[in-house]
């Protein structure tokens, strides 16, 4: 593709002379630019890519795939056995949750109250020993609650402590209504790794659910998790349609906003950043015009010897190009090795200034997420190399305009 007098001309060119240093820091300039721009791209894409996935498996892992609500009647325990019956891949326990505010310590503090069924603990994921973190949820019964780690460590509590929680309702007495309040222990501390539940939730048994919020069965809710929860609007609607008199919706419903949020934001910082790369690739036309214009006199030179136009050309689009492929796999490299160890440089970074970065209670993540996709990286090299063959293209066509006689005449 390239002969020998073409790489050596390439080289020459890449090595430029002590009076053509501007020439030099524009070289370097677009290298650096093509280069960070690359990496850039290649860790924001990998931190985004691991922050969908992990909020959404914290999601998926923590929360229902699908929930089954009355309009009006009960969840009858004919529908509950039949529907376990007919997804018997899927777990599908009885919940009930309501909204109550714990009082402790002069703090108040409000909180979503799950009940759940203790007979189908083992169908939780939550409750696994990986995310129970204090205590045991063994001794989960009538009159405890297990609470998240945030939650306890906001209250001062740990496990054994008893927690006065008061409920939306009123209790009728002598002076009047009052709001219902109950003592309940702490058995167990838990862990899920997203910041918001580890601080807002706190788990009863159904039926001190129930009791406690002056509920019946009538008000019992079915939380269904599926094998696959991607497909859970297959599901969704499978049940929908033969049950035409229940309300049902999928997590993708609930978080629909937010994934699209999500989605939103990570295609405006591959904008932001596919600019960058642009303007790092102008560097190379700049870096070229100027190449070709203090060469003039060579390139008449190699004219008048029987050089063609077109290997004039190519050897200064090698330039160029060589330029944007160098930079490109320098910056994969450096994108690839920085999002692999995102987490351990925050981590760094923060302890050696002293900041808080990628703090808990605004991205719902106890760590900085990476996911490097290949296929992402392909598309950024892809593009990088794609746009600095056409910066480098376009200078190059300078050399046709340039005539032996009138450049060697006026030199």
């Amino acid at each position: 593709m390239f002969n020998t007098i073409e790489k050596l001309i390439t080289v020459r060119n890449l090595k430029p002379k002590k009076k053509e240093g501007f020439l030099k820091v524009i070289s370097i300039f677009s290298f650096l630019g093509i280069m960070l721009g690359v990496a850039t791209l290649i860790i924001v894409m990998s931190v985004m890519n691991g922050f969908r996935t992990e909020l959404t498996d914290k999601i998926l892992g923590f929360n229902p795939h699908i929930t089954i609500k009355p309009y009006t009647n009960n969840v009858s325990q004919d529908f509950y056995l039949n529907i376990r019956n007919e997804y018997k891949n899927s777990n599908i326990i009885k919940t009930f949750s309501s909204e109550a505010v714990i009082m402790m310590n002069d703090k108040a503090k409000g909180v979503l109250v799950r009940g759940i069924d203790t007979n189908q603990i083992d169908e939780i994921k939550l409750f696994n020993n990986n995310n129970i973190i204090d205590g045991t949820i063994l001794n989960f019964k009538q009159n405890t609650v297990v609470i998240g780690k945030q939650l306890a460590i906001e209250l001062g509590v740990v496990v054994g402590d008893r927690i006065n929680i008061m409920s939306s309702t009123s209790s009728s007495t002598l002076l009047g209504l009052v709001p219902k309040q109950s003592v309940y222990k702490i058995v167990s501390v838990f862990s899920s790794g997203l910041y918001d539940y580890d601080r807002n939730v706190v788990f009863f048994t159904i039926n001190d659910s129930l009791s406690f919020f002056e509920k019946s069965e009538n008000d019992i809710v079915l939380e269904m998790y599926v094998k696959d929860p991607l497909n859970a609007d297959r599901y969704k609607g499978e049940i929908q349609l033969k049950n035409p008199n229940l309300f049902v919706t999928s997590w993708s419903d609930l978080n629909k906003s937010f994934l699209s949020a999500l989605k939103v934001e990570r295609n405006v910082m591959f904008l932001i950043l596919t600019l960058i790369i642009i303007v790092a690739a102008f560097n190379i036309i700049s870096g070229l015009t100027i190449l070709i214009k203090n060469k003039t006199k060579e390139i008449a030179i190699l004219k008048a010897l029987g050089l063609s136009k077109q290997s004039i050309i190519k050897s200064f689009f090698l330039t160029g190009f060589l330029i944007g492929l160098i930079a490109t796999i320098t910056g994969v490299l450096l994108g690839i090795i920085f999002s692999i160890y995102i987490e351990e440089i925050r981590q760094f970074l923060s302890s050696v200034f002293n900041l808080q970065i990628f703090p808990e209670d605004v991205y719902f993540l106890d760590k900085m997420p990476s996911e490097i996709s290949v296929n992402s990286i392909l598309l950024i090299s892809i593009f990088s190399i794609v746009i600095s063959s056409l910066a480098s293209f376009f200078p190059s066509l300078v050399v046709t305009k340039i005539e032996p006689i009138k450049a060697l005449k006026y030199e």
